[in-house]
């Protein structure tokens, strides 16, 4: 299935309901240019209330609310509620909700943790088989499951989402990969923290003082945990961790759980891209009383900041974020009203851009499923490109002059240049061969290695002797070996 065939809105912005089932009213819904609204439902009570919003191109998510579910079963009540709700034209419907907090489980003896497959991976993965395949029978899309984003072992994100995809990927590979091919998409909880900011104009590791921001101009960051604030004081951080400081994995940002299932879709299923989106979330903890900052790297906010922020996320989704992310769903419209948030205002004041979606499948891996979804993607099989890139006080005809058979045999591209890494776009791959002296060797392992991780890092330490790179070259050549 093409990205582009899911039918939506085609707005990234969104409102959760009140979560007592009240139902939307139209009215809000159109003041503040709403492209989605999730509803939990106790039964068909908002059947005329998806019509009402369809007609006016505003996309609505279903979820019917069980209290402490556990492992729920899809009995013919469900069954007969998702008909009822495709019948009046909703595609989008969730089933399970946030598993991995043990409050969604009934109270009794019972090892919580993702590795109890037993009583809980298991359970919970063949029953929403049965939900995504009966909902993909209705002509609607199953949503995976929405985690909360936790970390630590027991109830962590990045934990939870593997264990759920190896049961899936060891015990029912081809059943799942239907499901990717036919409507699958990806329910996520992206709750932003204050890992969020608004640069200094042309300096990305400087924010704007709260008070600065403004939602309608640029330099936006939401791309967290790959900002540069976070990579520069904890390099290397990725959505599955990779750094002392987070070893479950750091899935606090817009994006990140849907970064990392795309990686585990490409990498265990062969599979391509679906849609990501939020159904709950946004810039959280609120602000109402107090400038929040849970994360003292980042600046805090409050509630004026929280506006100028949430108008610009809902653009930075349009532009800028990953092309599988469609939106979130703020939660949720009672906290909004009551507190009467700035962030309202400005949702009426400031206009919401379109998402273009381009025509990426769900058959094809290696299509934005990496940990940035910027630059070079994976590998597969040979890269598109080969690049010799030389430290700087090497000249390229240095190169040549002790590299002239290696060049010949295998007609890389030879620059001194590194940064241009960035306009490769995410369906082409790239192998680096770096040739720089030992001073420099880490330097630019950062700069390519850790910006870019899908990038092949071919390093060649030199002296500077043209005699003794000629000799690795050489050797190569003589092996038929383009890397090291």
């Amino acid at each position: 299935m093409l990205l582009s065939e899911y039918q939506w809105s085609l707005n990234p912005r969104g409102m959760h309901n009140s979560f007592v089932y009240r139902g939307p009213s139209l009215e809000r819904c159109q003041r503040l240019q709403l492209g989605w609204y999730k509803m939990v439902a106790a039964g068909g009570e908002f059947l005329g209330d998806c019509q009402t919003l369809l007609a006016n191109n505003i996309t609505p998510v279903i979820r019917i609310y069980r209290d402490s579910p556990g492992v729920m079963q899809v009995d013919s009540t469900f069954v007969n509620l998702w008909r009822q709700y495709a019948g009046a034209g909703v595609k989008w419907f969730e089933f399970y909700n946030e598993p991995n907090l043990i409050n969604e489980w009934p109270s009794g003896n019972l090892v919580f943790n993702p590795g109890n497959v037993a009583q809980i991976i298991g359970p919970v993965m063949e029953t929403w088989l049965t939900f995504a395949e009966t909902i993909i029978g209705l002509g609607a899309y199953p949503a995976f499951p929405a985690l909360a984003e936790a970390g630590g072992y027991d109830q962590g994100t990045i934990p939870w989402l593997d264990a759920m995809l190896i049961y899936l990927r060891d015990r029912h590979r081809d059943r799942f990969i239907n499901i990717i091919n036919n409507g699958l998409w990806l329910a996520t909880h992206p709750y932003t923290l204050n890992h969020f900011y608004q640069e200094v104009s042309g300096q990305p590791y400087l924010p704007r003082d709260m008070r600065q921001q403004n939602g309608t101009e640029g330099g936006w960051h939401f791309e967290y945990p790959y900002d540069p604030i976070c990579q520069a004081t904890d390099p290397g951080r990725t959505v599955f961790g990779g750094t002392a400081l987070t070893p479950y994995g750091d899935p606090n940002g817009i994006t990140a759980v849907g970064i990392a299932f795309h990686y585990r879709l490409s990498q265990w299923f062969d599979s391509g891209v679906v849609p990501v989106m939020g159904t709950e979330g946004g810039v959280f903890p609120y602000p109402f009383e107090a400038p929040q900052q849970p994360d003292k790297r980042y600046p805090p906010y409050d509630k004026d900041s929280m506006g100028e922020a949430t108008v610009a996320m809902f653009n930075w989704i349009a532009d800028e974020s990953p092309p599988w992310f469609f939106g979130i769903a703020l939660w949720k419209e009672n906290d909004y009203y009551d507190n009467n948030a700035t962030a309202l205002v400005r949702m009426e004041q400031v206009p919401q851009r379109r998402r273009v979606v381009p025509p990426l499948s769900s058959l094809e891996p290696g299509a934005y499923n990496g940990y940035i979804g910027r630059g070079p993607g994976p590998i597969r099989g040979e890269p598109s490109f080969h690049v010799v890139i030389l430290a700087p006080g090497l000249e390229p005809e240095w190169f040549f002059e002790s590299g002239r058979a290696y060049w010949n045999t295998f007609r890389p591209i030879v620059t001194s240049v590194w940064d241009y890494i960035k306009y490769i776009p995410y369906d082409r791959s790239l192998a680096a061969t770096v040739i720089a002296p030992p001073d420099m060797a880490e330097s630019l392992r950062e700069v390519i290695q850790k910006q870019y991780p899908n990038v092949l890092f071919d390093l060649i330490l030199t002296d500077g002797d043209p005699t003794s790179i000629a000799d690795i070259l050489n050797a190569r050549v003589w092996a038929n070996r383009r890397f090291g």
